[in-house]
């Protein structure tokens, strides 16, 4: 395999592997949401299906694939 330059780098940050998984996480804030359990903070995680490695972005409801795209550069 030939390294190629920064700028031109593809696949995951850690390990340069291209295939994802792309899952959904919920979490609550702060305060009453805490407290009576609700989740009011959605979010997309990308994960590396090699090294494990995972972002998290907050989910604007855009599609799956746009997300893949920012985690692979």
């Amino acid at each position: 395999m030939v390294p190629q330059s920064s700028t031109t780098d593809r696949g995951c940050p850690k390990c340069g592997h291209t295939e994802t998984d792309v899952g959904t996480i919920s979490t609550t804030g702060g305060g009453l949401s805490k407290m009576f359990d609700i989740q009011t903070n959605s979010f997309e995680v990308v994960s590396c299906t090699n090294c494990g490695y995972s972002e998290l972005y907050r989910d604007t409801t855009s599609s799956g694939s746009d997300i893949v795209d920012v985690f692979l550069g």
